[in-house]
């Protein structure tokens, strides 16, 4: 989780990812952020996101997105 935070943080330093809860529904993320996030977490863990994992949900905190990383990972 850690390791995910920090690379977050690489792309948006002004966001706080340890707390946010709702990233995508307060529009602190936009589309283009959720791009450059799918494109790290590729580059980063070695993942695909596939599209129809691409939701509001999967986006909205660092703790759903590391869910998704690690549901990812056991495929």
């Amino acid at each position: 989780m850690d390791e995910l935070i920090a690379v977050l943080r690489e792309q948006r330093p002004d966001i706080d990812f340890a707390t946010q809860k709702n990233l995508v529904d307060d529009e602190v993320l936009d589309s283009f952020d959720i791009i450059s996030i799918i494109a790290l977490i590729s580059e980063h863990f070695g993942v695909t996101i596939p599209p129809e994992e691409i939701i509001p949900e999967n986006f909205n905190s660092a703790e759903s997105l590391h869910e998704l990383i690690v549901s990812l990972l056991d495929e």
